[in-house]
């Protein structure tokens, strides 16, 4: 409602509307034209459609798993969380996914590339994690593929949620059919081009994403009347630029908009924004060591020497990012302070204030910045749910004979299911893109992420522990997200964090209750660093050197 009468005010034109749809239609094409251009390369094998054969460069690397990563909710879930009640929220959000960025670069990156290849020359998550403790009867790829199965489906419905927001704010077109041609353009770039077409066009829109976070963040602070009369009036706001508190909107029981009285909006008394929720917001970071849209980025750069190059750019894309997401949502509330009156509508201060800003094409351009971000995000989840039905359930468990046809036709099979069921998810238009997320972020977050950092980091880490580690974590979210966080209090704490330390705890308790690694597993990771190391070469041959040769013999010979 609020939506529709700010779009009458502003009198937007047939005009204005052709040219910003002009420009988004131009940019539709281009992103299904790359699809198209790598589709004949990414159909050559499963390795060149799930993982890119392994030949992917620095800056299509770092640009590609930073806009896969931050989807739709960077330009929409993030500013309108500030926009509503204050820096808070955002801001120790922002802070923890940056040290997260960073630390999954610096701690994770070279490591999985390196032991990818070591063990078995593992293309998915899935297919690491069994190769890396020698399951060979697929228990621990089929459990870690279903669990990507289901989060990756809500994370898909959060992608889709975004694109109906945007087509409706936009043109006043109705949510439900734009939601659902915004999800038809996904789907059908990603089925034909794989994941080369995914990290290029993430690679374009990671670009498009920056470019329209700057031009924004610019143009709103001009006309927002310049910094200090925008901080003059943010701070008239109780609560609303304290790193400690969080601004209370005053809303109407019955209709859940925010009070406006005499031209103004009204804030009640400020919360209190304790430690445990400063905690919570840092604890998004944690989220990164598990995150496989990210972790699949690492197994498919060209070369470990490349990697130090892509962590510059990633983190540096990713501070400026959030920064100025964050500060998006701060100053629209100065420019426009009783125009979004609900923490739904609020989600839209991006869209508002670009087609406000900027001439018409120009803010087609821009806008098409939250359709990039949903795209890259939406198409690199259906690719990587996918990959762990076709490569991981029914070439690793059901079929393992299966041609690279045949696991092709089933993660496509895949990908229809999935978008089936974002569509289902994204269903209701007043779903918060940002809860949405933080829930399958914390579902993923804790159960790969304990686990990928004992693959890398501990000997004696064995299946067992594993598979206990996985199921706690996934357990540990779904028990706490619906049955203890509502308790409040220190129970009211994001339920990633507990996930992550039960996760952690199950893994090292089972390992250590269990049998030990058999001496290869032990000997691949204490060899997994060393100079000269089982590698690649750049055609994707995999080389062993002599002393692996050597264990493989005893193995053969049961010794």
């Amino acid at each position: 409602m609020a939506i529709a009468a700010w779009r009458h005010d502003r009198g937007g034109s047939l005009a204005n509307d052709f040219w910003i749809l002009l420009a988004m239609v131009i940019y539709f094409a281009a992103m299904l034209s790359i699809g198209f251009i790598y589709s004949k390369r990414s159909n050559s094998s499963s390795k060149e459609y799930f993982a890119g054969g392994r030949g992917v460069g620095p800056w299509l690397t770092a640009l590609s798993a930073e806009a896969s990563d931050m989807s739709g909710w960077l330009l929409m879930g993030l500013p309108g969380l500030a926009y509503f009640t204050g820096a808070a929220d955002p801001m120790w959000t922002a802070i923890g996914l940056a040290l997260g960025t960073y630390l999954n670069w610096k701690l994770v990156a070279r490591r999985l590339r390196r032991y990818s290849v070591v063990a078995g020359d593992a293309i998915t998550i899935p297919d690491f994690f069994a190769k890396r403790f020698h399951d060979e009867k697929g228990v621990i790829s089929t459990i870690a593929a279903v669990i990507i199965l289901v989060f990756f489906s809500v994370y898909v419905g959060s992608c889709f949620v975004t694109v109906g927001k945007l087509f409706a704010t936009l043109f006043g077109f109705d949510y439900h059919i734009m939601m659902i041609i915004g999800a038809v353009v996904v789907f059908v770039y990603t089925v034909v081009g794989g994941y080369l077409s995914v990290v290029m066009t993430d690679f374009i829109q990671g670009m498009l994403m920056f470019f329209a976070l700057a031009v924004v963040f610019i143009g709103t602070v001009a006309s927002a009347g310049g910094i200090d009369n925008t901080v003059e009036f943010l701070r008239s706001i109780p609560g609303y630029l304290s790193g400690t508190q969080v601004a209370a909107p005053k809303l109407d029981p019955a209709t859940g908009q925010q009070l406006v009285e005499a031209g103004k909006a009204v804030f009640g008394a400020p919360s209190d924004y304790g430690i445990i929720t400063i905690i919570s917001m840092l604890a998004w970071g944690l989220g990164y060591f598990g995150m496989p849209q990210v972790l699949v980025r690492f197994l498919s750069i060209r070369s470990v020497e490349e990697v130090r190059k892509s962590q510059i750019i990633a983190t540096s894309w990713c501070v400026i990012s959030l920064g100025c997401a964050v500060c998006i949502g701060l100053v629209g509330r100065a420019m426009m302070p009783t125009e979004l009156l609900t923490s739904t509508d609020a989600e839209t201060i991006f869209i508002v204030l670009a087609q406000t800003l900027l001439p018409s094409f120009m803010c087609g351009v821009v806008v098409s910045g939250i359709f990039a971000a949903s795209m890259s995000s939406s198409s690199s989840y259906l690719i990587i749910g996918a990959s762990a039905m076709g490569e991981n359930i029914f070439r690793g468990l059901l079929h393992k004979k299966a041609t690279d046809r045949q696991v092709m036709i089933v993660a496509r099979v895949t990908l229809v299911v999935m978008f089936l069921f974002g569509i289902v998810v994204a269903s209701d238009q007043n779903s918060s893109i940002f809860q949405v997320v933080s829930y399958a972020w914390a579902g993923l977050g804790a159960s790969f992420g304990p686990l990928m950092l004992c693959s890398l980091y501990w000997r004696r880490a064995n299946k067992a522990g594993a598979v206990a580690g996985m199921l706690s974590g996934t357990t540990t979210v779904l028990i706490w997200h619906n049955l203890v966080k509502p308790l409040g209090g220190v129970f009211a704490i994001y339920e990633l964090l507990p996930a992550f330390i039960i996760s952690l705890l199950f893994i090292v308790v089972v390992s250590l209750l269990t049998a030990k690694p058999n001496e290869r597993m032990l000997y691949e990771f204490d060899h997994y660093m060393d100079d000269p190391l089982p590698g690649t070469l750049p055609s994707g041959t995999v080389l062993v050197d002599e002393p692996m040769e050597a264990m493989e013999a005893e193995v053969r010979s049961g010794k």
